[in-house]
């Protein structure tokens, strides 16, 4: 039976991917952890540098799982938020993480966006296979479906969501996105700031800050 440790390294799956702004990022470094949303307001230092993605959310019922997606990033959600913060002064970043934690209990994986009426729910390597089907309905009439030249490690749907449940920790963070030089300096500072090394999953003790404004990019 195939593992999903298997189907990662059958598909080239290299990194787990989560977007947030820069407030998010201080509140993420600082808590040592990835914090669904409703756990958020139950901490106070975060009170302060919590910023959502979005004014609000509709899928109520998993408001207690990280929000993740293998190998680029929800681009369409992430449009959304960028609208939504459009008159405020934060910018953006994308924490990737290894993929074993595909691998951890109780994950989920969303074959397209959770709250899409044909989105369909699983565990285990059949759930993580689903999210490469030939065809992926995402509602009735609108299928995604993967061409000829897709790569591989990428998801048939580009809404396609992993779900990860409670306080995703740091200890395999890989890296850390960014847009801009300027926005790399800062993110940097503050991982040296907040971030132990105990923390972080790279025999430096040193997040690798990458600058790649095409993860941000459709």
């Amino acid at each position: 039976m195939t593992s999903i440790a298997e189907i990662v390294t059958q598909r080239g799956i290299e990194e787990v991917l989560h977007f947030t702004t820069n407030k998010g990022l201080t509140g993420i470094l600082a808590e040592g952890a990835v914090l669904p949303r409703k756990r958020l307001p139950e901490h106070k230092y975060l009170e302060h540098v919590y910023e959502p993605n979005a004014e609000m959310r509709k899928d109520l019922e998993w408001l207690d799982y990280v929000n993740l997606s293998i190998s680029r990033i929800n681009t369409e959600y992430f449009g959304h938020s960028s609208r939504w913060h459009a008159n405020q002064e934060v910018w953006w970043c994308a924490l990737a993480f290894g993929p074993a934690i595909l691998s951890d209990d109780g994950v989920l994986f969303t074959t397209t966006n959770n709250i899409y009426t044909d989105c369909q729910r699983g565990e285990g390597a059949d759930g993580l296979k689903a999210l490469f089907d030939q065809r992926v309905k995402r509602w009735p009439g609108n299928v995604a479906e993967r061409y000829a030249e897709m790569p591989d490690y990428l998801t048939t749907c580009h809404q396609a969501e992993v779900l990860y449940p409670g306080a995703l920790s740091l200890d395999r963070l890989l890296r850390v996105y960014v847009a801009t030089g300027p926005h790399a300096d800062i993110a940097s500072s503050t991982c040296d700031i907040l971030l132990s090394p105990a923390e972080v999953g790279e025999p430096s003790n040193k997040t690798p800050i990458v600058i790649d404004a095409d993860v941000f990019e459709p």
